[in-house]
């Protein structure tokens, strides 16, 4: 019977504030859109740096007029090196077949270089990518060297874009969240005082603060809920919509390792729990403060 009354009093207060509980609905599954949004930007970010830091090189480039015995030397310190797992020789011509094939679609720029203006050298793949000081240290004062460049500054300037996404899309959420936390107070403060005669009357028959606040304390969860759920098919719409169909399938991006559908369960596990959690915590604490029966 007690079960039966708060239920009914949970869909009462729910129907007596429609207006205001959907637009808590949507507040709350807006801000923990953006939220579930930066956690799968980070994913995503730690997805390519796990791909692309594994397979990035060292650049040892060598000057134009470097001798025989200084490249045999470059080579020889380069293989005895215990961080080095591959060495490979670029000639001049192969740096321009490479030129040729990275820019084949620039076909006025590839007219314009030569393989005289494009530096011999030699790639280093390291066994730990984030290990390049050793070889630069090697290779520091070496004759011959005109340039030792890690491909992981170059990477890290595209990486730190990324996050700077990710950063201004959890700043934007936090504010949604307390936006939310803001609604769903003055939504329960309404509530409670729409109904604060049935409220004083339980508590005359000796009803329990948890019994007469469990009502209220519903109807905030349930929203939140809703909230959430709504949050995590906006997840889920992301990856399906925008990575998978217009990334991958229509923009053939290949060369880019992408989040898969794990990361997505997972951001439901933060988006969904965080709904409801949000919703009866900020409940909760405005009955403390302002149901007065």
């Amino acid at each position: 019977m007690r079960a039966q009354f708060v239920v009914a009093e949970t869909a009462n207060g729910l129907r007596r504030n429609v207006t205001m509980t959907i637009a808590v609905i949507v507040t709350v599954a807006i801000s923990l859109s953006l939220a579930g949004a930066g956690l799968l930007i980070g994913r995503q970010v730690a997805t390519m740096k796990g791909y692309w830091y594994d397979k990035v090189e060292v650049s040892v480039f060598l000057t134009n007029d470097i001798a025989q015995p200084d490249r045999d030397v470059i080579n020889t310190k380069l293989h005895d090196l215990p961080q080095v797992q591959t060495v490979y020789y670029e000639s001049k011509a192969d740096a321009f077949n490479r030129f040729k094939d990275q820019f084949k679609d620039s076909p006025d720029l590839v007219r314009n270089v030569t393989p005289d203006a494009l530096p011999e050298s030699f790639r280093v793949k390291l066994k730990d990518p984030t290990k390049f000081d050793v070889v630069a240290t090697a290779m520091a004062g070496q004759p011959g060297v005109e340039e030792v460049q890690d491909q992981r500054k170059l990477l890290d300037k595209f990486f730190r874009v990324l996050n700077g996404f990710q950063t201004a899309a959890l700043i934007v959420a936090l504010v949604q969240v307390v936006a939310a936390a803001l609604l769903i107070s003055n939504t329960i403060r309404v509530a409670a005082f729409s109904r604060r005669r049935e409220t004083g009357i339980m508590r005359l028959v000796g009803a329990s603060n948890l019994y007469i606040q469990l009502p209220f304390l519903l109807e905030g969860a349930l929203a939140g809920l809703v909230g959430g759920v709504l949050a995590a098919g906006s997840v889920a719409a992301l990856k399906a919509f925008f990575v998978d169909r217009q990334l991958k399938a229509r923009g053939g991006i290949t060369a880019i390792p992408f989040i898969g559908w794990d990361a997505v369960f997972q951001t439901w596990l933060y988006v969904v729990p965080l709904g409801v959690l949000l919703s009866a915590l900020v409940s909760f604490v405005t009955l403390r403060r302002y149901l007065r029966v």
